[in-house]
């Protein structure tokens, strides 16, 4: 009878034991569970990023896209990685089809958008279903300050308008009568545009404004209202052009720039052969390039390193094209459309 007491106490004392062990390795595995996995990291060896301008055939977008592709090319080689661009632009301005654009690429599983905005209120909610999605978009030239996009890289209207002015007046000689050529007047850019001339003409109690002259934005159609304009005010003496409209025609300032100093937004080559013919006093031009290059890289800082730039409005230094650097500017246009 003992010993099967003394047994049977054994057992008990075993079984208590293997109770605590079992009780003991499962509080670990617990503990094991709970505890977080460390996070992963965000950076990818392979990159894709689109890029949607406003149209095909303006050369201003294919120095963009050079610039998006030289970006790429530049920034593999940097940090040893692959990136590509998806170009997707439409031929001719379409809004509808860039938004078409931003969600194609999207189901595509890109990693970044950046686009030049024809019509931002069409745009705002394509960008911001991109990035509900987990898509980064940035954007060039022309914003959609309303979205939900991290950044924007592009020109300065008012400065513009005013650095169109100031050249305006050292060629004008301080003074004399300005007529201010303005494209679309429901343009919000352009408008600001004038509102930067006016402001820097009234610095300049010799220089009176005529009027602000506004048309279709087609070449033959501003080439038209200029010489239109010049004949109807003989008295005027200079043209302020927020955009470079007439300068994509050729012989538009005949009959004209003998009677007005001429100073313009934008300096695309067809534009620079005004300057070399003395019919335009100087240019005042865009990062065409730097749409493409530096967005791209705003992009890649932002889901490769998950860095935003400093401030989300983002503008360039603008260039001054006059006789002395015509040439040179030129050769930047070759570059920047890949010419040899």
């Amino acid at each position: 009878m003992r010993r099967v007491f003394l047994q049977m106490m054994a057992m008990g004392t075993l079984a208590a034991a293997g109770l605590a062990i079992g009780c003991e390795k499962s509080s670990s595995d617990s503990a094991s569970a709970a505890k977080p996995a460390p996070p992963a990291s965000t950076s990818k060896s392979e990159y894709v990023f689109g890029v949607i301008a406003k149209s095909q055939a303006n050369p201003v977008f294919q120095a963009a896209r050079t610039g998006a592709e030289d970006a790429a090319r530049e920034l593999s080689a940097k940090h040893g990685v692959s990136i590509k661009i998806d170009w997707r632009t439409p031929n001719t301005e379409d809004a509808q089809q860039q938004a078409q654009f931003i969600e194609q690429l999207v189901s595509l599983g890109v990693d970044g958008i950046t686009v030049s905005c024809s019509d931002a209120a069409v745009l705002t909610g394509a960008i911001n279903d991109a990035v509900d999605r987990g898509v980064s978009v940035a954007t060039f030239d022309s914003d959609a300050p309303d979205s939900k996009r991290f950044a924007y890289y592009g020109i300065n209207d008012e400065d513009a308008g005013r650095a169109v002015a100031r050249e305006l007046v050292k060629a004008m000689g301080q003074t004399g009568v300005v007529a201010i050529l303005a494209g679309n007047q429901s343009a919000p850019n352009l408008q600001t545009r004038v509102r930067g001339v006016k402001d820097e003409l009234s610095k300049h109690p010799g220089i009176s404004v005529k009027d602000v002259y506004y048309h279709p934005e087609t070449a033959p159609d501003a080439a038209a209202k200029v010489k239109d304009v010049q004949v109807s005010n003989p008295d005027i003496t200079g043209w302020a052009m927020v955009g470079g409209w007439p300068l994509f025609t050729e012989n538009a300032l005949d009959g004209v720039a003998d009677k007005a100093k001429v100073v313009s937004v934008d300096h695309l080559p067809e534009q620079l052969n005004y300057v070399r013919a003395g019919q335009v006093q100087a240019l005042v031009g865009q990062d065409c390039y730097g749409w493409g290059y530096r967005t791209v890289e705003m992009l890649f800082d932002k889901v490769h390193e998950n860095k935003s730039p400093a401030q989300v409005i983002n503008n360039f230094d603008l260039s001054v094209v006059t006789t002395a650097n015509v040439d040179e500017y030129a050769q930047t246009w070759n570059k920047w459309l890949g010419k040899k």
